[in-house]
């Protein structure tokens, strides 16, 4: 085995991030890696090449036991990561790229000669014709990244660990990555293939690990492992009903007007081909593996990135936002993902942050109508039964849930139609969850549609009148009544373009 982590544990501030987890991988394998958001992946990549320090557990490289101190070392005893933003230096040359700071001298000078001549080798060897002289950053994604491969290749790396290496490549340029990928095997080069698309996965990986949680929970040869399987394995829950929030309503009980459509849409390339459909006063789910468009999803419904191509309607009426500030003026909220990046601003108060939405409508020349405000907080503090020392206190020192209420408050004091809220239970105790999943439930019931994503299918189970599933950026089927259920979800989630040309 080139490589053997084992009962590998990282905490963060006592916070365990990892826990007893591992990854092997044998000389000349393609060993996908795979995870949802928050599984440890990327904790486990940095520990193995000296980002952080473990805790716990050992680390065994080609037959000796190591603790890298930096990236740098792990590079020098052959281990180069190619990370999803490639590293390179855009206005140095594909040869200077490939060769630095490892530049063949001759009587102390560069040896520019034989730099070309050796870059255009080993790129040779993957049957790709640059012209090494002309700056890196000229080319596209693709060929950077065949520049990034040619570097460890050139550097002698027994491992190549490549980080979401598809995200940016068309289909072209994904079979001119896989084929490089072979050529690598073919030398005896490992590759640790960090990536969320099915199909991709099973076209050039031999095996899979699969991490949940911080752990690591299978690991399987692709060809004895079905896609239901691995889905099942990253998500690792028996679903059930929230019996105390209860099922959505029936398909059909929703009988209130179309309030938003979105036919088709397309944009960049993480969103191909979506179409959904939300009800006044009903909650609609999105589901999807990560990487699926979910949340690219919302941010084109919101106004965040361009509508591309396809048809977005509100109320009957084809909209094309430019900008977030007019899907708020047609009444349109996010609660993004990430509360803690693109949601609250933390040294301000709760009621601060609560009336950001509304301050186009609380200020005058200038200065915000803070009496205004302090009612607001009130009420909503009161209404969603926020647990704080009142309106001005700091809202970082909340708890995750109350912080979650606060986002929500945001939104619904500017009295919105439409609700887009992104992963709203996570990190978030389980008290909570139940709280706010029941809030969202209620407030559907009185009117307000709700667009909810969600990695945690029993909640959308529980909660949506219907769940329209996701797979690389396009729909794939909507599931509502008696056929949603565990296992039509995972079948759809897993469902993908046919597979590209099998692993050999």
């Amino acid at each position: 085995m080139l490589l053997s982590m084992q009962a590998i544990t990282k905490r963060f501030s006592g916070v365990p991030a990892l826990t007893a987890a591992g990854l092997e991988i044998a000389e000349g394998e393609v060993m996908a890696l795979v995870g949802q958001n928050g599984a440890g992946k990327s904790t486990l990549i940095k520990i193995l090449t000296g980002v952080h320090r473990r805790d716990e557990g050992t680390i065994t490289f080609d037959g000796r036991e190591v603790a890298f101190s930096s990236p740098a070392e792990a590079q020098a005893n052959g281990i180069a990561t190619i990370y999803q933003e490639i590293n390179l230096a855009p206005q140095r040359s594909v040869a200077e790229n490939i060769f630095m700071a490892r530049e063949p001298r001759r009587f102390g000078f560069l040896d520019r000669r034989r730099m070309r001549i050796e870059a255009e080798k080993v790129l040779g060897t993957f049957n790709l014709k640059l012209d090494v002289t002309r700056p890196v950053g000229q080319f596209n994604a693709a060929t950077r990244q065949m520049v990034a491969i040619a570097r460890a290749v050139i550097q002698n790396a027994r491992l190549v660990i490549m980080d979401e290496p598809t995200s940016s490549l068309d289909e072209r340029e994904v079979a001119v990555l896989f084929d490089t990928i072979r050529s690598l095997k073919a030398r005896g080069v490992s590759v640790c293939f960090i990536g969320h698309r099915l199909d991709e996965l099973y076209a050039i990986c031999d095996r899979v690990t699969i991490m949940r949680d911080g752990r690591t929970v299978a690991v399987s040869d692709m060809a004895a492992l079905s896609k239901m399987d691995l889905v099942r394995n990253m998500l690792g829950k028996e679903l059930k009903a929230l019996e105390e929030i209860g099922h959505g309503r029936d398909a059909g009980a929703a009988e209130g007007p179309v309030r938003l459509s979105l036919a088709n849409a397309a944009s960049g390339l993480r969103v191909r081909d979506v179409s959904l459909d939300v009800r006044e006063g009903e909650i609609a789910g999105l589901a999807g593996l990560l990487g699926s468009g979910r949340s690219e999803t919302a941010r084109i419904l919101f106004g965040a990135d361009p509508l591309e191509s396809g048809a977005l309607r509100i109320d009957g009426k084809e909209r094309r936002y430019r900008q977030p500030a007019d899907a708020i003026a047609d009444g349109i909220g996010l609660v993004s993902e990430d509360r803690k990046v693109d949601g609250i601003v933390p040294d301000m108060s709760i009621r601060e942050n609560m009336t950001l939405a509304l301050l186009p409508a609380l200020t005058r020349s200038g200065i915000v109508d803070r009496a205004r405000q302090q009612e607001i907080a009130t009420r909503f503090i009161a209404a969603l039964s926020i647990k704080c020392t009142g309106p001005d206190q700091p809202i970082k020192e909340l708890s995750g849930g109350n912080q979650q209420k606060v986002l929500l408050a945001r939104w619904l004091c500017t009295d919105p139609r439409l609700l887009i809220i992104d992963e709203p239970t996570r990190g978030i105790d389980i008290g909570a969850k139940t709280e706010i999943l029941r809030l969202l439930r209620d407030l559907a019931d009185k009117g307000l549609s709700v667009l909810m994503i969600s990695s945690e299918l029993e909640e959308l189970m529980a909660v949506a009148d219907h769940v329209t599933v996701l797979s690389d950026g396009r729909s794939v089927e909507t599931l509502d009544g008696a056929r949603l259920s565990e296992q039509a979800l995972m079948q759809a989630m897993a469902s993908e373009a046919p597979r590209l040309e099998t692993a050999s």
